[in-house]
């Protein structure tokens, strides 16, 4: 870096190298514009733990969905023995090493793809902290809230620095990991109590579960995953109690103290007391917009979670200032900030303006067994409509007719009554999100309940059940459920 101004003017300076962030840059680089990206850290880990790839890359989605077929494989294991195969008791051992390094070599891998990528469209690639100088102006600073090293000019600024974990302001919060530590753990823990309630929470519950670890996940509501339809939550939290891990609902830690053995002791809200050798929090991330400068340009931020607020065109308040990903809290998902970064590429740089679209949005949470979820719940679906059917179905999966275990597959399908369109579809079963995804295209095409009756079914197979369901189960009107429509 050098500590002069650049006078060479950008025609899209990208603060964040995330999931958002490099396709807004790469794709506008393809229609002919001049793209600097800024990103801290070239290659993941502590104690940046991002890198190019962002969030999903580095310390979320690829990394979680490799440990989590990691943790399938002991499960797995078990169930060969029904079906023939002969493991002997205590051969089959496991090497967290072996697994961190595995999961470390396809990131580095993945960095370089990102990197390759952007090269080869042309854009500046500029390893620093970005911040905001002015409607038209960008620093790049070598610590985050260091001094200025380099200033950009720039006729267009796309904010897009993700989110980051947050850990409420208890006793002890400084020995507690969050997800981004649980990606470079020395070795897994024998036992660990996680706090939260949201999908994070829940799939870790069930990922140290499948490595052996004795599991206790505390929530502080009534039922986790809000906003994901009750029937679905319900059946998932009884699948993980079965399963063996210790949910404990209403249940909020107060205090964290660490032991004269090492161990952590955690105390809850009602007096209550867990002991673990590792406590995780996934209470929710925040925007990560501190030391960004938004205030020397005037952006305006929410008062409460600090997210950017935009338009529907991701534009902030400033009209040379768009910010797309998690720091808009929009929908915090990785398609989801690929999608608004594409969408402001083609509209700004391809001459094909369009809007962000947010409806419909299929999504899954990778617990176990896993939810694909797409349109609305059942409990939205009562308050929009005033005619709605419930299809509902639950059944023991098919591998496990033969395997004894204690496991049913839920599905549901939400159905307005006025125009036999489908709103809402819901699974917790094996293969939830490769099944769901299929499904989603079909809602953003308008099916009805008649295509799905239409559809003939693959079989054997549990996706089969969504196009066979020929009785609705109950009814909505109004909101309130019936057996019978009056």
């Amino acid at each position: 870096f050098f500590s002069a101004i650049d006078m060479t003017e950008y025609d899209l300076v990208v603060i964040g190298a995330g999931s958002g962030g490099v396709r807004a840059a790469r794709i506008s680089a393809g229609y002919g514009a001049k793209v600097a990206l800024i990103e801290p850290s070239m290659s993941h880990g502590p104690p940046y733990f991002s890198a190019v790839g962002g969030t999903c890359v580095n310390v979320g989605c690829v990394p979680k969905k490799l440990m989590v077929y990691g943790s399938h494989m002991h499960h797995d294991m078990e169930f060969a023995k029904s079906y023939g195969w002969n493991l002997p008791e205590g051969a089959v051992t496991h090497n967290w090493g072996t697994l961190m390094a595995n999961k470390n070599k396809e990131i580095s891998r993945l960095n370089g793809i990102y990197g390759n990528m952007l090269k080869n469209a042309g854009v500046e690639l500029i390893t620093g902290w970005g911040a905001v100088a002015g409607p038209n102006s960008v620093i790049v600073k070598d610590q985050r809230d260091g001094p200025a090293v380099q200033t950009l000019s720039t006729k267009r600024i796309l904010v897009c620095p993700g989110g980051w974990p947050f850990i409420p302001n208890i006793p002890g919060k400084d020995l507690c990991i969050t997800s981004n530590e649980c990606f470079y753990l020395d070795e897994c823990p024998k036992d660990i109590v996680i706090c939260g309630g949201g999908y994070i929470a829940v799939e870790f519950a069930c990922i140290f579960h499948g490595y052996g670890a004795k599991v206790t996940l505390m929530y502080r509501g009534p039922m986790f995953l809000r906003g994901f339809d009750d029937d679905i939550r319900e059946h998932l939290c009884n699948e993980m109690k079965n399963a063996g891990i210790d949910v404990q609902l209403n249940t909020n830690p107060s205090k964290v103290e660490k032991q004269a053995d090492g161990s952590l002791l955690v105390t809850t809200e009602d007096g209550k007391t867990v002991v673990a050798s590792q406590v995780m929090y996934a209470t929710g991330r925040k925007a990560n917009t501190d030391n960004l400068g938004l205030e020397t340009a005037g952006v305006a931020v929410n008062p409460g979670d600090g997210a950017i607020i935009v338009d529907k065109s991701s534009k902030t308040n400033v009209p040379s200032i768009w910010a797309v990903g998690d720091v808009t809290n929009r929908i915090n998902l990785t398609p989801v900030a690929l999608h608004e970064g594409h969408c402001f590429a083609d509209t700004e740089f391809g001459n094909k303006p369009r809007d962000p679209c947010h409806d419909l949005v299929a999504a899954a949470v990778f617990s176990q067994p896993p939810i694909g979820t797409v349109g609305l719940t059942q409990e939205q679906a009562g308050k929009q409509y005033k005619k709605v059917a419930v299809f509902r179905s639950g059944f023991k999966p098919m591998m496990h007719t033969m395997t004894g275990v204690n496991t049913r597959a839920l599905m549901k399908i939400i159905v307005d009554m006025e125009t036999d369109k489908v709103i809402g579809m819901h699974m917790c079963g094996p293969e939830g999100a490769e099944i769901m995804q299929g499904f989603g295209v079909a809602l953003k095409m308008g099916a009805t309940k008649a295509d799905l009756d239409s559809t003939i079914g693959i079989h054997p197979s549990s996706a089969e059940e969504f196009v066979t369901m020929r009785s609705p189960s109950y009814f909505l009107v109004d909101g309130v459920k019936v057996d019978k429509l009056p």
